[in-house]
């Protein structure tokens, strides 16, 4: 399709979306935004680590459990299971929910994210693939949780390394930068970025910014208009 349309202009939601299809006619990255007020810091006691989403191989709870046992942290896991990856979360994970301090919360909605992000020392994100974006990084940010990921896919381009959390290459590097750095963020700092960079305003913002360049390049065409 892009290569049969190769004038029509496309919008990525990062530029490490771009990569499969170099030969779209890309215009524009707009990153994803949130409404402000969705989610917001809560006062509440910070006291374990978190994992936020869905139980599939490619976001690695797996891997996210065992950085919480290296830091001897609790971790919370908060995410639904989608019937496809049911057996992957009997065989590989359930066992792992065993362990001391690993909590199997479920999914959660909307209105149970600012109270359970609040209350996490940092969001653990150790993703095994390209994601396009990542959603659940700005919901951390908007509670001004920091977040500690892998570098694949967007992540280099939403977490700022030493602002917004730090991006890691595998456990032993997150555990330490949980041990050793975290309490170099500042949570109102997080919070202020995500206002600055993932708002909802600034989405659309940039959306109706690229639509005006759109048509104020568009060669007018001639019609024919009977009197």
């Amino acid at each position: 399709m892009f290569d049969t349309f190769k004038d029509v202009p496309v919008i990525s939601i990062s530029h490490n979306q771009r990569k499969p299809l170099p030969q779209a006619h890309w215009v524009k990255t707009v990153h994803h935004g949130l409404p402000s007020n969705l989610l917001e810091p809560r006062p509440v006691k910070e006291g374990y680590l978190a994992f936020l989403g869905r139980i599939a191989p490619e976001k690695a709870p797996d891997q996210a459990i065992r950085i919480a046992v290296r830091c001897k942290m609790p971790l919370k896991i908060a995410a639904k299971v989608d019937a496809v990856d049911r057996e992957y979360f009997e065989r590989e994970i359930e066992p792992l929910l065993q362990l001391p301090g690993i909590e199997f919360v479920g999914e959660i909605s909307d209105r149970e994210k600012s109270d359970f992000l609040s209350g996490a020392q940092a969001l653990l994100m150790p993703i095994d693939w390209p994601e396009p974006f990542g959603l659940v990084m700005v919901e951390a940010m908007a509670c001004g949780a920091p977040v500690v990921a892998y570098g694949s896919g967007s992540v280099p381009e939403i977490v700022e390394d030493g602002v917004t959390g730090f991006i890691v290459r595998n456990e032993v590097e997150a555990a330490d930068a949980i041990r050793d750095r975290l309490d170099t963020l500042s949570r109102a700092r997080i919070r202020a970025r995500f206002e600055e960079r993932f708002t909802a305003r600034r989405m659309a913002n940039d959306y109706l910014e690229v639509y005006r360049s759109l048509v104020e390049n568009e060669v007018p065409r001639l019609r024919l208009v009977k009197a």
